[in-house]
């Protein structure tokens, strides 16, 4: 996996490098976690980190790629069970920009992706328990991603945004097949620099 996402980024900065007019963007975002669900009720949002390539420009809509990263923190603050628990949301996709004439400030996004949630988890130091070693386990989730955003141009290279990610993702038999367990709503604020 850390392959292709190395692979992938070589291959986006080539281009970059032979193109005389980049259509590359990097993007940092505070992820808030929202909505009654297992991450909205027990992550707090640590950083989203994206990139986006633009490889078509139309008329109304400029076509691309992107992928999103982020990182997610328990907030179990109580303690009833004795882990630190580290989620990461990795979210290729490909999407669509509007260009809107009448202004070119803003700009809308919709995309569609796959995303992969990876949950680490690892016990807490001082926890104490008979018999108790020390546990550091690792779960994979996935599912379908849409998302929605929008930028605003502050100049030609930097723009503040909003998005919003819904991830719908399937569970295994032995978790009940519900809204709480399935769909994970977060919405990013941040800023982007294009290249």
């Amino acid at each position: 996996m850390k392959q292709k996402l190395l692979l992938t980024l070589i291959l986006i900065f080539t281009i970059k490098t032979f193109s005389q007019d980049s259509k590359l963007s990097l993007e940092l975002s505070y992820p808030v976690p929202i909505d009654e669900n297992f991450i909205g009720q027990n992550y707090n949002g640590i950083a989203d980190l994206g990139l986006k390539y633009h490889f078509s420009n139309l008329e109304l809509l400029n076509i691309g790629i992107g992928v999103n990263a982020g990182m997610y923190k328990n907030t179990k603050n109580d303690r009833v069970q004795p882990f630190d628990v580290t989620t990461y949301i990795f979210s290729p996709k490909i999407f669509a920009e509007l260009n809107l004439k009448p202004l070119t400030k803003l700009h809308p996004t919709i995309g569609i992706g796959y995303s992969f949630i990876n949950a680490n988890s690892t016990d807490v130091e001082g926890f104490n328990i008979e018999n108790y070693s020390s546990i550091s386990s690792s779960e994979t989730e996935s599912g379908m991603n849409l998302n929605l955003g929008i930028a605003y141009d502050i100049t030609d290279k930097i723009f503040a945004q909003v998005q919003y990610d819904f991830i719908k993702i399937g569970v295994n038999k032995d978790v009940p097949d519900i809204k709480y367990n399935t769909n994970i709503n977060i919405l990013k604020i941040g800023l982007g620099y294009r290249f």
